[in-house]
Parts: structure tokens; C-alpha cells; sequence
């Protein structure tokens, strides 16, 4: 049973609407109503909440919402799911390689038991921890999850809160980890009657997706513990293992204890609890390192941050982009130095940004495996004018150079979904909003967007047309294909290399070191040794690259032992490695 309780502290009156009749809930202490005794919310029962004689509203709670954001709560007990993962002991994000999906678009099907059956391709391809993009409700069938307005409850479309239970269970059966990707800066357009039950919303402030969370103003307290609850819930009730927390600098919490370090304080308290591993990544670009400092000393205690500059200076130079943000990258120079440390700004100037931007990080302190990379995610694919993915405008030569740097960076490497095999089909940005207004202003902010970028209206896809959500479903029939079998091969062998080389997991951003010719087009990339050895050794696994599209030899530093795996056919001589044009090779070094 559930008992439905409600935070509403502006309302003079609170009814519970229970579909045959209606009860008056009476006022608690800090504004929590609460019904007579005796009346609870079965498993299955419809409820919803009325203010002050207005229109039903769903519980801001609601943990089952299958009428959609706009229809009725339905009361939902977690004990009566039969979990069959209790061998599962967890997994840590130190060493993992983690994989970006989107449930709607990851298979045709677009829900989490037709996700189910393609873990097997997770587990051959290596992969540690699936990283799902939100699933909390959203108004319409479609869209990223990114526009959710009940935190609680599960996407209805997906396969609602039982289906998500399937998904985790059986992720943890096949030895996965699950991370959840969860928002907590802002909430959707539509279906979003937060305002309504209290102040949710920050007056002063607003983020580029709509109103802030009063996180530090008057009646912050139950917000806090709105979104604090909310994580714990994930990963006690859903058995999450970790959270990404989206856009956190868009988070504005003047307290001196921030949210971010509060939830880290609750979550490292639920692990101990547990038994098992619990950890938060954060979404930033602000490149401050207080983010995954400990609490103790000073910091919020985040277990790790996406890292944006490595990508960014992989991007640039692979596909020689230099528009918005890559306008700072691009250089060999620029790589090498995302090589040796996740923030190229660290208090230096950012011309894209027209001033100095970040902190220095301490790169003999802060471990490297606290920030995580990518060539690809979602945002980076998505946020194109159509969707295209690398696959469409790199060489084959290029794909396997980047996943080389990638998979053998410092950093916990992350794939989004169809990346190991080069799928073709776009990502595109999708919304399906019943308010036709809202879907009108986000079909025209997207073409004026690209507009002033050179797109004509007609080349950006309309993100309201289903056609847009039905080109970004994966093509599963392309990873049987030559060309794509060849690359997910590819994938496979990265993978099962940075896991047989203790050099390539090490943590420590100090053993690792760069050299390269910006003329000639080369890098070089040190790894090790790692047990012992001091950052200036020899030994230790080098990653060769060749950008230039003709043969060169590329002078290592020291003798080569053995080589590793090489994307083409290469040849050793002493402490040089040839490489075919746009090409790469990892070799031991003595």
C-alpha cells in the first residue's frame, strides 16, 4: 500500500481524488498533507492530488504514471518485484569502459525488454556499464528524456517501472553495470505542475531549458530532499549503480553545503548501507576540480565528471573542425596536451568563450579515471544540424585512429551505442509535444539555431516529424556487415587490450606522456610503467599515430618489445615504429 502524502505548503485546502471519491487531507508540520488514517493508495489504484478545489494533478512523487504526465498517479509497490541479481556485487567506474544508449532508439522495438536481448552484443563487445539516457516521464511518446517532468516515475513507452526493474536485473545477470542518466537543473515544458504544489522554481533565476530548481531560496529544504530522494531512489529501489548528472553548472545553489555535495554524502551513505559500489558522475564544463574533490577536503566528493576538452581536441583534429567550441582545438599540440590532462582551459584563456576559463588540476593528486571521454554521446552527435555521427565524414583510417586514443587515453572511455560498428544512421534531435505551441517554438528555435550557423530551414530536420525519431533507430543488420564487422572487431580488441595492460588502466595522469610533430603529423602516447616506475622510465605501452596520408616512420623514445594491435600492417625498426598513412599502432616499449 501507499500512503499518499503530499508537500503542498501554499495551499489552504488539499483533497485526495481517489477516481470514485474525494477525501480532505489535512495540513502537517512544513506543509506535508497528509489523508484520515486508514485511507491508502493500493498497488494498481489511481490517485491524484487537488488545490484548492483546482483540477486533478499528479503526485510530484508519483512513482507509475501509465496515462501519461497528465493523467492520474497509480499507487506502485517495489516489494512486489522479484529481483534476481543477488550475486550481483556492483562495479566500479575505475578500469570500466561504459557504453551511451537511448532506450526509444537503441532497437526498433524502443523499449527496455527489446534492449534486453541485445546484451549479449554488450558483453562480446566488452563493454563494463550501460549508461541509459533519463527515463523519468516526459510529456509525448518520443524524445530524448531530457525534458522529464516526473522524476519519479518511468517513462509509460519504455516499458514503465517494471520494465526498467527487467532491464537492470537482467544487465546485472550478463555482469553489466547500469548507470542512469538523471536531471536535476530543470524540469520539462509540458506536464510540469510542480509550480502549482510549492516553490520548486527559483524566481531569479532561469538555465537555458526553462526555470531553475530552487535549491538555496525560501522553502528550499523539501526541494532538496524532492531531488535528493529521487537519487537514492535509483539506486536503492532500481538498483542503479551509479548516476550521470546532467549539466550540474547549470545548478544554482548559493548554500554554503551545496546540493551536489549533499547527495554525494547520502549516496556514499546508502553504499555503505548496500554493500555495493555507488557512484555520481557529473556533467560539467566549468573544468573545476572541486566537483570530484573530496568532501573533506573541500570539495563536493563526486566520484567523477564527463571531460569534454579530450573530445573536443580528439573532434577538431580528426574531422579539422574549428566552428563554436572547437575553435581552441585542433591542433596535435591541443591533443597531446588532453592526453596528459582532462582540462585544456584550466584558467587560461578560452576564445570561444571570450575569457579565462577553468582551474589547474593537480594532475599528482586527482586520478585520471575521475573524469570520463568519448568520442561520441549524445550530445555531441544529437546537437549536429542532422544527427551525423563521424562514421559519415571520417576515413575508416581516422574511425580506428580515434577509438585507439580513446580506448587507450588515461580516462574512463565511454561509446554511444552503434560507434563500434560505424552505424550510419544519424541521431537526431526528436520531441514529440502534445502542446502543439511548444512543439511550433522548438520545430522554429532549432532552424534558428543552424540558421545562423548556414543551414537552410529545410536541412534541419523537424524534431516534432516521427520520421526525424525513426531515422535515429540503430540499424542492427549493419554490425553483420564487411565494413562494420571490421570496426566493431576493431572495438573489441581496444577493449580487451585495455584490459589485459595494467599501463592502460593506471589512474595516474602522471605516467603519462606525449610527444608529436605538428608538421609531420604524428603523435606519440606513453602509457607506464605502472607498477613502481617512475613517470620518466622506460617501458610501458606506446600509442603510435600516423595523421599524415602517407607512410612515415614514428620515433618512439625507446626500444619497441612487441607490437600489440595495429589498425594496418606496420614494421618495427629499434625504437621506431613505420605506419602506413592514417594509421595507429600499440607496442610495448623495453
Amino acid at each position: 500500500m501507499t500512503r499518499p502524502r503530499v508537500w503542498a505548503p501554499r495551499a489552504d485546502r488539499v483533497d485526495l481524488d481517489l477516481g470514485t471519491r474525494e477525501v480532505a487531507m489535512t495540513r502537517g508540520d512544513g506543509g506535508w498533507w497528509e489523508p484520515p488514517d486508514g485511507v491508502d493508495v493500493d498497488h494498481g489504484d489511481g490517485y491524484a492530488f487537488r488545490l484548492d478545489g483546482g483540477p486533478p494533478r499528479p503526485d510530484p512523487r508519483a512513482l507509475w504514471l501509465p496515462d501519461g504526465v497528465h493523467g492520474a498517479a497509480r499507487g506502485y509497490d517495489h516489494g512486489r518485484y522479484e529481483w534476481g541479481d543477488g550475486g550481483w556485487r556492483g562495479v566500479q567506474l575505475a578500469g570500466s569502459v561504459l557504453y551511451e544508449m537511448h532506450v526509444g532508439t537503441f532497437t526498433p522495438g524502443g523499449t527496455f525488454d527489446a534492449a534486453i536481448e541485445r546484451l549479449d552484443h554488450l558483453v562480446d563487445l566488452g563493454v563494463d556499464a550501460v549508461e541509459v539516457l533519463p527515463v523519468a516521464s516526459y510529456d509525448g511518446p518520443r524524445g530524448w528524456g531530457y525534458d522529464g517532468v516526473a522524476l519519479y516515475a518511468v517513462h509509460e513507452p519504455y516499458g514503465g517501472p517494471d520494465g526498467f526493474k527487467r532491464f537492470v536485473d537482467a544487465c546485472h545477470q550478463h555482469k553489466l553495470g547500469v548507470v542512469l542518466d538523471v536531471v536535476y537543473n530543470h524540469v520539462g515544458p509540458v506536464g510540469n505542475y510542480l509550480g502549482e504544489f510549492g516553490p520548486y522554481f527559483n524566481e531569479h533565476y532561469s538555465t537555458p531549458w526553462g526555470p531553475a530548481i530552487n535549491y538555496s531560496g525560501r522553502g528550499s529544504d523539501d526541494v532538496r530532499r524532492w531531488a535528493v530522494d529521487n537519487a537514492l531512489m535509483w539506486l536503492h529501489d532500481y538498483h542503479v549503480d551509479g548516476l550521470r548528472l546532467d549539466a550540474v553548472h547549470a545548478i544554482v545553489d548559493t548554500r554554503a553545503v551545496h546540493l551536489l555535495e549533499e547527495m554525494s554524502r547520502d549516496v556514499d551513505a546508502l553504499a555503505a548501507h548496500t554493500g555495493r559500489p555507488l557512484f555520481l558522475v557529473a556533467e560539467s564544463d566549468l573544468n573545476d576540480p572541486r566537483l570530484v574533490t573530496a568532501r573533506e577536503a573541500g570539495g563536493y566528493g563526486l566520484t567523477a565528471q564527463w571531460a569534454d576538452d579530450p573530445h573536443h581536441a580528439l573532434h577538431a583534429l580528426l574531422a579539422d573542425e574549428h566552428q563554436g567550441y572547437y575553435c581552441d582545438f585542433g591542433s596535435l599540440e591541443t591533443l597531446a596536451n588532453a592526453m596528459e590532462s582532462p582540462y585544456h582551459h584550466a584558467g587560461t584563456w578560452s576564445t570561444f568563450r571570450g575569457r579565462t576559463h577553468g582551474r589547474p588540476l593537480d594532475r599528482d593528486s586527482v586520478p585520471a579515471t575521475r573524469f570520463v571521454t568519448y568520442l561520441h554521446n549524445h550530445d555531441q552527435v544529437g546537437n549536429r544540424a542532422t544527427g551525423d555521427r563521424m562514421s559519415s565524414y571520417l576515413s575508416p583510417g581516422r574511425l580506428r585512429i580515434g577509438a585507439a586514443l580513446l580506448m587507450c587515453s588515461p580516462y574512463v572511455p565511454m561509446l554511444f551505442m552503434g560507434e563500434e560498428w560505424g552505424a550510419t544512421t544519424p541521431w537526431q534531435f526528436f520531441t514529440s509535444f502534445t502542446d502543439p505551441a511548444i512543439g511550433d517554438a522548438v520545430r522554429e528555435g532549432r532552424r534558428a539555431e543552424f540558421g545562423s550557423h548556414g543551414w537552410a530551414s529545410d536541412d534541419v530536420p523537424d524534431p516534432q516529424d516521427p520520421a526525424t525519431y525513426e531515422r535515429s533507430v540503430l540499424d542492427w543488420a549493419e554490425a553483420g556487415k564487411d565494413e562494420h564487422r571490421e570496426l566493431l572487431d576493431w572495438h573489441r580488441q581496444l577493449i580487451a587490450l585495455r584490459k589485459s595492460r595494467p599501463e592502460l588502466t593506471d589512474p595516474w595522469l602522471r605516467t603519462v606522456r606525449t610527444s608529436y610533430d605538428e608538421e609531420r603529423r604524428w603523435l606519440v602516447v606513453r602509457r607506464g610503467p605502472a607498477e613502481g616506475g617512475r613517470g620518466d622510465a622506460d617501458g610501458g605501452v606506446a600509442v603510435a599515430v600516423n595523421l599524415a596520408t602517407e607512410p612515415q616512420r614514428v620515433p618512439l623514445g625507446a626500444e619497441i618489445a612487441e607490437i600489440l594491435l595495429a589498425s594496418q600492417d606496420v614494421r618495427s625498426y629499434g625504437d621506431e615504429v613505420e605506419l602506413p598513412g592514417e594509421s595507429v599502432a600499440v607496442v610495448t616499449l623495453r
